[in-house]
């Protein structure tokens, strides 16, 4: 096979491998891509449902109630005790009846004296001192049973005094017993009441912290999910491209390949293969790398009859031995026609 057949082969080759090669990473790439961007806006979505259903911030102490109707005066309890109070001396008496008794029982007894004075005939002077002693007795037996009848009286006084004393600190007592236990149990129902509206209002904050928590963990997972889907679609597109890239790298890399093998065949027939040797060689560097994997190289020819100035071309000792020619000088030539390496001056 000519080299001028075997580049046309050979770039059509790799120009149709390039070309369909590329055309199915690109369809898988995009197929990846659209199925990403798909999931992307699915969770897009369902992120929007989330922030949507968040519930409505509130102040959970908005709805106290005004506990101060609870709030009673005890004051009306409070009773005046004045009109038990009144003076056990008001109504003390003289004790005027015992007095007025003994007087009748000393009349008595005077006119039964007299009596019988009259009837022994006694004098008038024993009558007069009979008269003086019952008088004085009646005086002694008034004044005795007056003072006991005084002192009688002003101790049932002091009894009704004692009596009213304790009776009034007895009514005092109880009703401070009621206007405590009153204030203690409407205190009490006052602290039962607040704390209730508390309760309720902490268990209106623990529900919404609750439900917002629930959907802080939703919407954080679906945040992952999209961020997720995205580098997936990301990563498609770039795909995309560097399939894109590769098919026109490819397509470029068969033209030129096919272009050099054609124009190597096309002047193999009148064109000597120059020296490749590596003893005809100085000052040799290496520059890179073919498609093929071959070393390519900038030297100098030591005998400026070959060439002068720097050229580019590959170690005859290095490439396959079919595109090596054995010449009669014993310096090896290269048959750069079958090869991926473009020998040229640079």
């Amino acid at each position: 096979m000519s080299g001028l057949t075997a580049g046309i082969i050979i770039g059509g080759a790799g120009l149709l491998g390039s070309v369909f090669g590329g055309i199915s990473a690109n369809s898988a790439a995009k197929k990846q891509a659209r199925a990403a961007a798909s999931e992307r806006r699915a969770i897009q979505a369902r992120i929007d449902t989330i922030e949507k259903s968040r519930m409505a911030i509130t102040n959970p102490y908005a709805a106290s109630k005004d506990l101060s109707f609870m709030v009673k005066d005890l004051s009306g309890m409070a009773k005046d005790l004045s009109g038990m109070i009144s003076n056990p001396y008001a109504n003390l008496g003289v004790a005027t009846q015992a007095a007025k008794f003994q007087a009748e029982q000393v009349d008595m007894s005077l006119a039964s004296t007299l009596d019988s004075l009259r009837e022994t005939g006694s004098s008038a002077g024993g009558a007069t001192a009979l008269a003086q002693a019952a008088l004085q007795s009646k005086q002694g037996i008034s004044a005795n049973i007056e003072q006991q009848e005084a002192q009688n009286e002003k101790l049932r006084a002091q009894g009704r005094q004692q009596l009213q004393q304790i009776q009034m600190a007895e009514a005092a007592r109880i009703q401070n017993i009621q206007m405590s236990e009153a204030g203690r149990v409407q205190a009490a129902q006052f602290s039962e009441a607040g704390k209730m509206q508390d309760v309720a209002a902490q268990g209106n904050v623990f529900m919404f912290n609750a439900a917002e928590n629930r959907l802080n963990n939703q919407q954080n997972l679906a945040v992952g999910q999209a961020t997720a889907a995205a580098n997936q679609e990301a990563q498609a597109n770039a795909s995309r491209t560097q399939a894109t890239l590769g098919m026109i790298g490819g397509i470029t890399g068969a033209l030129s390949a096919g272009a050099q093998m054609y124009m190597a065949g096309a002047n193999a027939s009148k064109v000597t293969p120059p020296p490749s040797d590596r003893k005809l060689k100085k000052n040799i560097q290496s520059i890179g790398i073919s498609p093929s994997g071959l070393n390519i190289y900038s030297f100098e020819y030591k005998d400026k009859s070959f060439g002068d100035g720097v050229w580019q071309g590959v170690m005859s000792d290095e490439i396959p031995s079919e595109a090596v020619i054995k010449h009669s000088d014993g310096f090896d030539r290269v048959d750069y026609s079958l090869l991926d390496v473009e020998f040229k001056q640079i």
